[in-house]
Order: C-alpha cells, then sequence, then structure tokens
C-alpha cells in the first residue's frame, strides 16, 4: 500500500482549501450508503493519532489512520485534482 498525491491534487489543496506547508490532512472511510460498495473516502483537516499510512507533499502530510487503512485492501491510494475537485484513484 502507497499513499500518492499528484501536484494538482497539492496546488488545489492550497489555493482552493487553503492548505499551507505544516498541516495535515486526514483521509478517512465513511458509510455512503447501499450498493457494491457502500463506503467512501473522506479527507478533513486533523492532526494524526496512529497513522497507518502516510505521505508528505507540499509541505503537507496526508495520512491515514490505522482504524482505516482496511479499505485499501493492499491497494495504492492517489489523490488528484481537477480543478477544484478531488478525486481518489485506487490501483493494485
Amino acid at each position: 500500500m502507497k499513499l500518492n498525491v499528484t501536484d494538482a491534487a497539492v496546488f488545489c489543496f492550497q489555493k482552493e482549501w487553503r492548505f499551507r506547508p505544516g498541516d495535515s490532512i486526514r483521509i478517512y472511510v465513511r458509510y455512503a450508503g447501499g450498493g457494491e460498495d457502500p463506503y467512501a473516502l473522506g479527507i478533513m483537516s486533523g492532526k494524526p493519532l496512529d497513522i497507518g499510512l502516510s505521505t508528505v507533499a507540499g509541505g503537507i502530510t496526508f495520512f491515514m489512520e490505522e482504524t482505516d487503512v482496511w479499505y485499501l485492501e493492499e491497494r495504492d491510494l492517489t489523490l488528484d485534482a481537477k480543478g477544484e475537485d478531488i478525486y481518489f484513484h485506487l490501483t493494485k
């Protein structure tokens, strides 16, 4: 499992979301409803408590808590952006 953040995503988090170097962004699993995959990923500002996966890009720490990494199922996660929108890409 690996966490990647593209330059476009870093730019979006800095410009649109106003995150700065030294900030931390938590990626977490949330219940999104029924269907094939009832869970989705979300993002929020937060300080790490029990890091399961992390990376630093643009001076910002991106992390998932140990309790959320199960969702990746050994896949890599890449955060990307198009304009103001953040996208999560899971790959094996």
